[in-house]
């Protein structure tokens, strides 16, 4: 006698069954193809305004803040208004605002202005933009869901 787990997967159909590339290329696809977009966009965005050596690097600054921005009206609007494709997230926010911001730039940006003389940019460019970051999140997710609220009214 075979036991009830293994009946059970012989009664199911094999066409039935995914192969787990199949259900994750979708994914992957959306997630390329956002990055791509994003990543295009901030690069425009640097060659429009450079940093000269040593300047504080406020492209590279407004890139992350205003993707921190995006992304948390953006989750407000996915949890609290749309019942969302299942691949819009992936797209939008893990693709396209994944690639549109850079903290691995970032770091590096950091990195060169410590090593270039320049210990005081580095150090506020450091605070600044986490600081900056983490509240355009909070204000623009509360913004949201305050004009959403007022909306419902």
């Amino acid at each position: 006698m075979t036991a009830p787990e293994t009946e059970s997967l012989r009664a199911r159909p094999a066409s039935r069954r995914r192969p787990a590339w199949r259900t994750q290329a979708p994914v992957v696809a959306v997630v390329s193809a956002g990055g791509a977009l994003g990543a295009t966009v901030r690069y425009a965005f640097t060659l429009a305004w450079p940093t000269p050596p040593g300047g504080f690097p406020w492209a590279t600054f407004w890139t992350n803040v205003t993707g921190c921005a995006v992304i948390g009206v953006f989750m407000v609007l996915i949890t609290d208004v749309w019942a969302a494709h299942r691949l819009v997230r992936p797209f939008f926010g893990t693709g396209v605002l994944g690639g549109y911001t850079t903290f691995s730039t970032y770091a590096v940006d950091i990195q060169k202005l410590a090593e270039g003389g320049h210990p005081r940019t580095a150090l506020a460019y450091l605070a600044v933009t986490l600081l900056a970051a983490v509240a355009a999140v909070w204000a623009a997710s509360a913004a949201a869901r305050a004009l959403l609220t007022r909306r419902q009214r």
